[in-house]
């Protein structure tokens, strides 16, 4: 699968501590490898959201992204702050 990332990703990216950015590229590299079914990812629809999908990094820390055939765009990561602009 191709990985894109909006651009408040990238802000958000550049924003959250190291530690969650190791963890947030390995459940990326899930997501990409194994869907959006693998348990590690608990990665659920949005409601409300049209195609806009969210999966958890750890207990704090979310990423929400869309899917559409192999490309997966990474809109979101951070706190259960992003929820309020998916």
């Amino acid at each position: 699968m191709t990985i894109q990332y909006s651009n408040p990703s990238i802000q958000d990216y550049k924003a959250i501590p190291d530690p969650i950015r190791k963890k947030f590229k390995r459940k990326l590299s899930l997501l990409a490898s194994h869907g959006i079914t693998y348990p590690g990812l608990n990665a659920q629809k949005m409601v409300n959201e049209h195609n806009i999908w969210e999966a958890r990094i750890d207990i704090h820390y979310r990423f929400t992204f869309e899917m559409d055939n192999d490309i997966i765009v990474v809109r979101r990561i951070g706190t259960h702050e992003i929820y309020r602009k998916p």
